[in-house]
């Protein structure tokens, strides 16, 4: 089996070893129209030095395809080509410093158009609130169903979930002139992707609701899209929940998205050309989650040993130990690390030296690893 700091080639790009930096939202973006989306000197020096810090890939946060598909008005975004010169630079830098750069491409659905994250300064959260106020807009979903205490969205119409994967299309075509080795399509977390697919949040009776195959036929819409405009040599990731939770609830008898679903659409999207499932769970509804530490990495293992696409685990993986169990056992392909690499940019290469394997250092770092 391989062990964590061993290398991974997926297609034609070779990964220096499985410890991965997990996309998460940096809402460092400015919302003004003039600025929204963009990346910053913030993005730069972040994802940089994570990639100095020995991470074998770097995956850029949730990256909107289209304008409403922000969680909030000051994330990143990838829906004009006007976003690809300072996208580009984060991924030279990403580059420039031993990792591989990739991008997770977003709509948020029901859940966008929200407020950031509270600000410590009061006054910055006083400004965010002005910001808010002025540049929120009203989000879209599959149907008119709100998130417990969000507004309610429009409903697409067919003509507008063309759009929207076109507008997935067009992040990847933008993605790769900027650099990018890795996309992944995030159809996780409740967001919109997840909407479609999740009975909770999709109450269509057309070609898009109802069975499986219809709640996922955005979904592979979406594959195919970005297969088409991808080069065939660089992999396409996708994150998923496995779970809504719902099924651990016996008390809840509402009809969700399972771990059995999961299986099928891996299977189904590694048909289409997707090479690796990011396993995470939940976040369609307010349904209570488990906190033992294998409440998620556990699905991870069950959906790596019934599907021929690879996977990658998330979820409380914190130490170095645990990080190579998951690897060398074959629970996993590969480990994403969210919250450590926040707390240590150099957490891969301190796990390399504590595991005893050879840290990726830059030479200018050399005397401190």
């Amino acid at each position: 089996m391989p062990a964590l700091f061993d290398p991974i080639t997926i297609r034609e790009v070779t990964i220096a070893n499985r410890v991965w930096m997990s996309p998460m939202c940096m809402y460092a973006a400015q919302p003004q129209p003039e600025e929204a989306g963009l990346a910053k000197d913030f993005h730069y020096a972040h994802y940089a030095a994570r990639a100095a810090g020995g991470a074998g890939l770097i995956l850029l946060e949730a990256t909107a395809v289209m304008a409403n598909g922000r969680i909030s008005p000051w994330d990143l975004g990838i829906w004009d080509d006007r976003h690809i010169p300072a996208l580009a630079r984060v991924a030279r830098g990403i580059r420039d410093n031993g990792a591989i750069p990739a991008i997770q491409l977003a709509h948020a659905g029901r859940k966008a158009s929200d407020r950031r994250p509270t600000r410590i300064d009061p006054g910055e959260a006083e400004q965010d609130e002005q910001d808010y106020a002025a540049y929120s807009w009203q989000p879209v979903a599959p149907s008119a169903e709100a998130f417990p205490d969000y507004r309610v969205p429009h409903e697409l119409t067919h003509a507008e979930i063309a759009e929207v994967v076109q507008a997935f299309a067009e992040g990847a075509r933008r993605a790769d002139a900027a650099g990018f080795d890795v996309v992944e399509i995030h159809a996780a977390h409740g967001y919109l992707l997840h909407q479609f697919l999740s009975p909770i949040a999709n109450k269509r009776t057309d070609a898009y609701g109802g069975s499986l195959e219809h709640r996922a036929r955005i979904v592979l819409e979406v594959i195919d899209a970005v297969r088409a405009v991808w080069p065939g040599e660089k992999p396409v990731f996708m994150r998923i929940s496995m779970t809504d939770w719902v099924e651990e609830h016996p008390d809840d008898q509402r009809e969700s998205w399972t771990l059995s679903q999961s299986v099928q659409l891996a299977n189904w999207a590694y048909a289409r050309g997707v090479d690796l499932i990011d396993a995470s769970s939940g976040a369609i509804d307010r349904t209570p989650i488990p906190t033992d530490q294998d409440y998620q990495t556990a699905k991870a293992a069950q959906l790596n040993a019934q599907t021929d696409c690879l996977v990658g685990a998330v979820g409380r993986i914190d130490t170095p130990e645990r990080a190579q169990a998951f690897v060398a056992e074959g629970k996993a392909d590969a480990v994403f690390l969210g919250r450590p690499f926040l707390r240590e940019p150099s957490w891969a290469n301190q796990a390399a030296v504590a595991l005893g394997a050879a840290p990726r250092y830059l030479e200018q770092y050399a005397r401190a690893v």
